[in-house]
């Protein structure tokens, strides 16, 4: 289990190795806004010109859930459970969309399970580095299958904020496909859906704070 040093220092070697903050979020299962204050904590300096960054660390919880990840085995039964959440669905769903990077495994066993196409998104996350995500595009992979006309399973690792997975559903609709649920291991915000498309995970992470 990895506690705040050991994120600082694999913040600092991800950044040492050029992904963006939004990259590191990514491997790091944290908001951005987390990965910015671990990398900033690591030693990287900001430019001259800018003002001093907040030292408190935002709320936020780190998901590791490397064990499965790591092992086929695990992940191929893991995907099953996250296909059995849908498999009950009696909509005709013909696509899995992956959300990159973490999501596209996954979203190739389910795929598999419930014999549908597979596509892959890459979110704006992984360009992101500073200032309004917006000002940064994502994208469908051309080496998969394409989402025009297709009802689809949107398929990622885990929900921190709920905006990769709300830019993935609007993507999907601007490409004439239509998302009708998504699929994640850990939602940290407990939402039943995002942009009116269900949302199911295998686990809620719910933070409990004294009242003041």
């Amino acid at each position: 289990m990895k506690n705040v040093d050991n994120l600082i220092e694999s913040a600092t070697e991800l950044a040492g190795r050029g992904l963006s903050r939004g990259e590191i979020a990514d491997e790091l299962n944290v908001s951005r806004e987390t990965a910015s204050w671990l990398v900033e904590r690591g030693g990287v300096e900001s430019e001259p010109d800018q003002e001093p960054r907040a030292t408190a660390s935002p709320q936020d919880i780190h998901v590791d859930w490397s064990a499965i990840g790591r092992d086929s085995r695990r992940l191929t039964h893991v995907s099953h459970a996250m296909a059995d959440l849908i498999s009950k669905d009696d909509t005709d769903v013909g696509l899995t969309v992956g959300i990159e990077k973490a999501g596209v495994p996954l979203a190739t066993v389910i795929a598999n399970e419930l014999d549908t196409d597979i596509a892959a998104y890459g979110p704006a996350k992984h360009q992101w580095e500073e200032g309004d995500i917006e000002d940064f595009d994502g994208g469908f992979s051309q080496n998969f299958s394409a989402v025009s006309d297709q009802n689809c399973y949107i398929i990622d690792d885990i929900i921190t904020s709920g905006t990769t997975m709300k830019e993935t559903i609007t993507a999907v609709r601007e490409h004439g496909g239509t998302p009708v649920g998504c699929v994640v291991l850990v939602d940290k915000q407990g939402l039943d859906e995002i942009d009116g498309v269900p949302v199911s995970s295998l686990m809620n992470v719910v933070s409990v704070a004294p009242e003041e």
